[in-house]
């Protein structure tokens, strides 16, 4: 009987052994192998490998990590309180530094990141007004916070990828004086773009009148031009008609006169009988024989 059972033991030593000696990493951990406390080994990948039964094994997460952080109270330059929640994205870089730093606790980093990141908010928030704030765009905000908290970040074997400021809101005595603040500064804005409009507009007609006034001069100047040349030729053309026929060019210009002064219904024409101007009228064919 007792032959069989040290099959046994020795069977079940060695299973004990190598559940002691042999550990698994996978592609989204890191692992650390420490002794009696102190780190030993810090260079495992993903696979099956070997230590001394007395040895201990941490597992650190290596994926992309999210931690929020509650509503709180942050205070602007100008004496303001704001209520500001956020989160945090962060993974870990240098397990070694890590797991000195923070045991390799989750909980324990992320309460740490986000009293770092925390107060860097506190120091951009407290950098600017009440109304810089309200009215500034979010990734400023992060942009500036990043910048510090990165670095202290770093010293717990941190990345810090991501601040996201998710809420900003204002108590209830500061928000109708915000609102107020920001109605004045809008409507400030609102008045400036009015006037530079007003004064763009009368520009535009200023120089549209002016150009009016020149095209409509230009043109007169042009039409004058045109009648002064018309007149000219048709004198030229009157005077060689006249050259050519005197007689019948005195009969034409009579005919005209007939009727410039004749055709008139309201017209009175006060000249004696024996006038040269009735020479057609009494002598139709002008006094030729």
């Amino acid at each position: 009987m007792t032959g069989r059972l040290i099959p046994l033991i020795a069977a079940a030593a060695i299973v004990v052994l190598a559940a002691l000696s042999l550990f698994t990493v996978s592609e989204s951990e890191y692992a650390i192998r420490t002794r009696f406390g102190g780190i030993v080994d810090a260079t495992y990948g993903a696979g099956l490998h070997v230590k001394w039964p007395w040895d201990q094994v941490v597992k650190i997460d290596r994926r992309l990590l999210t931690v929020a952080h509650p509503m709180s109270t942050f205070l602007t330059r100008d004496d303001r309180s704001l209520l500001v929640d956020f989160s945090v994205k962060w993974r870990v870089q240098n397990p070694e530094r890590y797991y000195e730093a923070t045991g390799a606790d989750e909980a324990s980093a992320g309460d740490r990141l986000t009293s770092i990141v925390e107060g860097d908010i506190k120091s951009v928030v407290a950098g600017r007004t009440l109304l810089e704030v309200v009215t500034a765009e979010r990734p400023a905000l992060t942009s500036a916070t990043l910048a510090g908290a990165r670095s202290a970040a770093s010293t717990l074997g941190i990345d810090l990828v991501d601040v996201r400021v998710d809420n900003i809101d204002l108590p209830d005595e500061v928000a109708a004086h915000v609102y107020e603040q920001m109605k004045e500064g809008f409507q400030k804005t609102a008045n400036e773009l009015r006037a530079e409009g007003d004064s763009t507009a009368k520009s535009i007609r200023a120089a549209a009148d002016r150009q009016r006034t020149e095209i409509i001069s230009n043109a007169q100047r042009d039409a004058l031009t045109l009648k002064g040349a018309g007149d000219a030729q048709a004198a030229a053309i009157y005077a060689r008609a006249g050259d050519a026929n005197p007689e019948f060019y005195a009969f034409y210009r009579s005919m005209q006169a007939y009727e410039r002064a004749l055709g008139q219904s309201n017209g009175v024409l006060v000249l004696s009988p024996d006038s040269a101007f009735f020479k057609y009228m009494k002598e139709p064919g002008g006094g030729r024989h």
